[in-house]
């Protein structure tokens, strides 16, 4: 096994290259069938940027992939997925494995409306340790789905080829995009166990100094304390509670404002300097889009 420090990956060639198999059959996407890779060409990455997209479905690898100080553990079959720009590494064992690889430029899909609807599907954005997990009949429509865009893949280029294989794609990620939510409501524990945290975090910013240090508490603040990516935090409490790590902000800081407006003398621009606003003004604009009154009304009610 060969050892690279640190590599950037641009293109669908240069992933075939460094596998150390034959050329894509199209320039922009490729899938591959890891069970088919040659054990001896494998590559162990300290850090690698892939400027592409990638799909990995994993069913039995003796190796770990770490995206920044997350690792995870590809024993299980599992989904994960890659957006331009990530830096990810893969350490392996023992590189025989079984499932696919599935990489695609952004110029593949850009022409289509998947190259602006890819940004809503939030989990390309997950930390590696975040990654699907599928059920057996899962699983089994995954595959179904990859077979039949990799016959499309192996198939002459004509024109459809690239419309059918975008296609594929989005029902892929359609799919995907369901079973994540399945993996939200199946593992609602952990979600329970991520908000109870996340209020008491919340607590503690405004309870001490952390305000006045670092003015209002930031998604990725929450997040980094919580040790989940943005985005699947987001996306989880999305599923659990209706609300994202924005929105759980803003409803703490509603609350302290109306602690204050009804047992304090505080002006309004006291109070919105204490919760961490810059202005009075963007305080202001909040508090009544969340409730309706202006924080003068609503201390008003009081009186």
């Amino acid at each position: 096994m060969k050892k690279v420090n640190r590599i950037t990956v641009n293109s669908i060639s240069q992933l075939h290259h460094m596998l150390n198999i034959s050329s894509p059959l199209h320039p922009l996407v490729s899938v591959i069938k890891l069970d088919e890779l040659n054990p001896a060409t494998w590559i162990e990455w300290e850090q690698m940027i892939l400027n592409y997209y990638n799909i990995t479905v994993k069913k039995s690898l003796n190796a770990s992939m770490r995206y920044g100080q997350s690792r995870y553990d590809f024993n299980q079959g599992t989904m994960a997925f890659i957006s331009p720009g990530q830096m990810i590494s893969l350490e392996a064992t023992d590189p025989g494995c079984k499932g696919w690889c599935i990489s695609f430029h952004p110029d593949f899909i850009n022409q289509y409306p998947l190259g602006k609807q890819i940004k809503n599907f939030g989990f390309f954005s997950y930390d590696v340790n975040e990654a699907l997990h599928l059920s057996e009949k899962e699983d089994t429509m995954m595959d179904s789905i990859i077979t039949n865009l990799k016959q499309e893949y192996e198939m002459t280029i004509d024109n459809f080829s690239q419309e059918l294989m975008v296609s594929h794609l989005e029902l892929l990620l359609n799919y995907s995009n369901r079973f994540y939510t399945r993996q939200f409501i199946t593992r609602k524990t952990v979600g329970n166990n991520l908000l109870a945290r996340l209020e008491e975090i919340l607590t503690e910013y405004f309870s001490g100094n952390l305000v006045a240090e670092m003015g209002l508490p930031t998604v990725q603040y929450i997040s980094a304390k919580l040790n989940v990516s943005p985005s699947y935090l987001s996306d989880m409490l999305r599923n659990l509670t209706g609300q994202n790590t924005q929105q759980h902000i803003h409803s703490k800081l509603i609350d302290k404002a109306k602690q204050a407006l009804s047992t304090t003398s505080l002006s309004v621009s006291e109070i919105a300097y204490q919760l961490g606003f810059e202005y009075p003004q963007s305080f202001n604009k909040l508090f009544k889009n969340k409730t309706e009154l202006s924080p003068l009304e609503y201390r008003n009610l009081f009186n």
